[in-house]
């Protein structure tokens, strides 16, 4: 039976408005918002028309229902700064991406969750404290996509082609969730991950963030990033650019951040703290970085998809159970997956067990 409610949410993974989807599928607004209500079915031909529009099978509008994430309790930097068709696709792309998960949580055994709720504390203290939880001592960390899932933090691409959504993360019920958004640098995509562990331990299921948890976030991310014993012990007063330039590849951050975490720890006067971001923003620093790190990939996505083409599953299987594209699927582990599955047919090359929901195996996930 045609689904609305599935209508109504792949209309919001395009980012598009109910005039403007009537206006692509050459239907009238009002005929559209029949569909959308379910006060109408809309004809086989219909069909074929919104699945080409939103590009997506004809099968996922006859799926269950799929309830849609909150955006007061998602961790979005700055909602002044998003359109709402911005939120709602990454809300969207977030919430089939939670589908993906399960899917590959029926047939592997993935690291259990082990994040404390850390609200209340002060974000420095905190992220001290779990340093000490996760036994990382003062040492830079050398992948955060690795850590978060050696903790069972499930990461998945932002499939949102938009600068002004860095990053969210969300609990959907006692699993953790990050989305990192695969336009940002490799330096900035770690301070982004950092960032989201600090809403998912400092904030878990809270309400609205608020400037002041954004804030709270940033600090986090830069204690547990750059760990004051390490900064101290490599950093000292009275930096230039040079030594900017060249101490920000011991924790892999970006150069401004490191300046600024240097201010923190009082290793900076404001005059310097200042003629430091205005000489690095006038080499560009702002904007990029220059001689970047690559991009952190993710264990658990690489192994799964590297397991799956060996037993001759494609990614269009994978898909199709999913209800979606192959292109749909791809753009949730685009820039985390080192190879993606190729070729093979979905049907006799089934493994044992893919379909039966059997595990496959045992992950094992390093941190860093």
């Amino acid at each position: 039976m045609f689904n609305p409610s599935r209508l109504i949410f792949a209309r919001k993974r395009r980012s598009l408005s109910r005039v403007a989807l009537a206006e692509r599928s050459n239907l009238s607004n009002r005929i559209l918002a029949y569909y959308e209500s379910g006060e109408r079915v809309p004809p086989d031909d219909v069909v074929i028309t919104l699945a080409r529009v939103l590009s997506f099978p004809e099968s996922f509008f006859f799926g269950q229902d799929l309830d849609e994430l909150d955006f007061q309790i998602a961790s979005f930097r700055s909602l002044k700064n998003m359109t709402a068709g911005k939120r709602d696709a990454a809300l969207t792309a977030g919430r089939l991406a939670i589908e993906l998960s399960k899917w590959i949580e029926e047939r592997f055994e993935l690291p259990a969750p082990t994040l404390p709720e850390l609200r209340g504390f002060d974000p420095h203290a905190a992220a001290q404290a779990l340093r000490a939880e996760w036994r990382l001592g003062e040492r830079p960390i050398k992948n955060m996509v690795h850590l978060l899932e050696a903790h069972g933090v499930r990461v998945f691409s932002l499939p949102v082609d938009s600068a002004s959504v860095d990053a969210f993360s969300v609990w959907y019920g006692d699993v953790p969730f990050v989305f990192l958004n695969q336009m940002k640098s490799g330096e900035r995509s770690r301070m982004d991950a950092a960032h989201e562990l600090a809403h998912l331990t400092l904030h878990r299921h809270g309400g609205p963030r608020s400037r002041e948890a954004e804030v709270e976030a940033d600090k986090f991310a830069g204690a547990f990033l750059m760990p004051a014993g390490d900064v101290l012990a490599h950093a000292r007063r009275w930096a230039n650019v040079q030594m900017i330039l060249t101490l920000k590849s011991r924790w892999s951050v970006a150069a401004i951040a490191l300046v600024h975490r240097l201010r923190t720890l009082n290793l900076l006067t404001e005059w310097q703290y200042r003629n430091l971001c205005v000489e690095l923003s006038q080499m560009g620093f702002r904007r990029s970085e220059k001689d970047g790190i690559v991009r952190e990939n993710s264990q658990v996505l690489t192994k799964v998809m590297s397991t799956l083409r060996k037993e001759m599953l494609p990614r269009s299987a994978v898909a199709k159970d999913l209800l979606i594209t192959t292109s749909e699927l791809d753009s949730l582990v685009a820039g985390l997956v080192m190879t993606l599955m190729v070729g093979g047919r979905a049907n006799s090359s089934l493994p044992s067990g893919t379909r039966s929901g059997r595990s496959t195996g045992r992950l094992e996930i390093v941190g860093s």
